[in-house]
């Protein structure tokens, strides 16, 4: 198997948003336009990373920051290459990405029904946040 991972480009919008599609646990949201996603990666340029083997996205998730702390969305594996390290892979360059904008935390949300999620997330290292609670607003 040889993944190699590269910066997410817009020319990845489809194929990404097809893997999240089929991945459990990951939401496609308003959010998730094709307009709001260039938006993204023009404010976090560099940071979003894509796993490919031969051309074809294998991997992909949304990474970036608001200057203070670091967010990961929507990191996803295709299910024929789950197990094999592609996610480690992803969430490391993110990681590298967010330490080299100098940003010292990082913050992810995980859905509750996602119990194989938060399992990637914790052997990973990362921890739940005690007392938190997710919550949202409509702004339109």
């Amino acid at each position: 198997m040889r993944i190699a991972t590269r910066e997410f480009v817009m020319a990845d919008y489809d194929e990404a948003v097809a893997l999240w599609a089929e991945v459990e646990g990951v939401e496609i949201c308003e959010g998730d336009s094709r307009e709001e996603i260039l938006g993204y990666l023009e404010r976090n340029p560099g940071l979003s990373r894509i796993a490919e083997e031969d051309g074809r996205i294998v991997g992909a998730a949304l990474c970036g920051h608001d200057g203070r702390r670091g967010w990961i969305y929507h990191l996803a594996v295709s299910a024929a290459y789950r197990g094999k390290g592609v996610g480690k892979l992803l969430l490391n360059d993110c990681v590298r990405k967010l330490r080299d904008a100098g940003l010292k935390r990082a913050i992810i949300l995980v859905a509750g029904d996602n119990p194989g999620g938060h399992e990637f997330w914790l052997r990973n290292g990362w921890e739940d946040i005690a007392g938190a609670i997710a919550m949202s607003k409509e702004l339109a």
